[in-house]
């Protein structure tokens, strides 16, 4: 049986949506951050060399990358949902979304973090990372016009991926001018897989 191992309040709370919403049979492994430091517990290391979450462990196989992960629990146990037909114009754009999630929309969020704690110090950083953020926000608000998921009729791993962008943006208090992203925030959240996952995956909430 695959096993998941979710870290609270991480990226590994939309593989446990996933797997809900594909009603695939799983064990949870949870783990908690350390209360003072935000930082993962060194029992990870354990599962994984690089102690992070999420990772999955399937047989003999282990995956710690998120969008490795969606990909092989949608190519193994989505019995054809969630994705595209590869080789279709649909096929390519997910692909690219499911990319673009960690490579390119996280990037200024994630410095948008790490440099609001470093208080005046960070102050210099702070125009060109909004700029990045305002960038990347626009391009996905715009991808989402007239659109409830950001491939098809349908949900897909793609918005599985991205949910951590609006997750993010919503936290840092970004979401606001991006009524798009924020309608297909809120549909995300009222499908009952995804409050499934926050039943088991524990509360849900994401440090500032």
């Amino acid at each position: 049986m695959l096993t998941l191992h979710h870290l609270n309040d991480s990226r590994s709370q939309r593989i446990l949506w996933l797997l809900e919403e594909l009603g695939t049979p799983y064990e949870l492994k949870q783990y908690q951050r350390d209360a003072k430091t935000r930082l993962a517990p060194p029992e990870l290391e354990a599962v994984h060399p690089l102690g992070k979450s999420p990772v999955i462990v399937d047989g003999e196989t282990t995956i710690a990358e998120s969008g490795a992960i969606v990909d092989y629990i949608i190519r193994h146990y989505g019995k054809g949902r969630m994705m595209p037909a590869p080789g279709s114009a649909e096929y390519e754009a997910y692909c690219e979304w499911l990319h673009y999630s960690e490579g390119s929309a996280m990037l200024p969020l994630m410095m948008h973090l790490y440099v609001s704690r470093l208080g005046d110090a960070g102050k210099p950083l702070h125009p060109r990372i909004d700029s990045e953020m305002a960038r990347h926000l626009g391009y996905v608000e715009r991808a989402l016009e007239g659109r409830d998921f950001f491939v098809g009729d349908a949900l897909t791993g793609a918005d599985i991926q991205m949910s951590f962008v609006g997750e993010m943006a919503k936290v840092f208090d970004r979401i606001g001018p991006y009524p798009n992203l924020a309608a297909w925030l809120k549909r995300m959240h009222a499908r009952p897989a995804f409050q499934r996952s926050v039943e088991k995956g524990g509360a849900y909430r994401f440090a500032k």
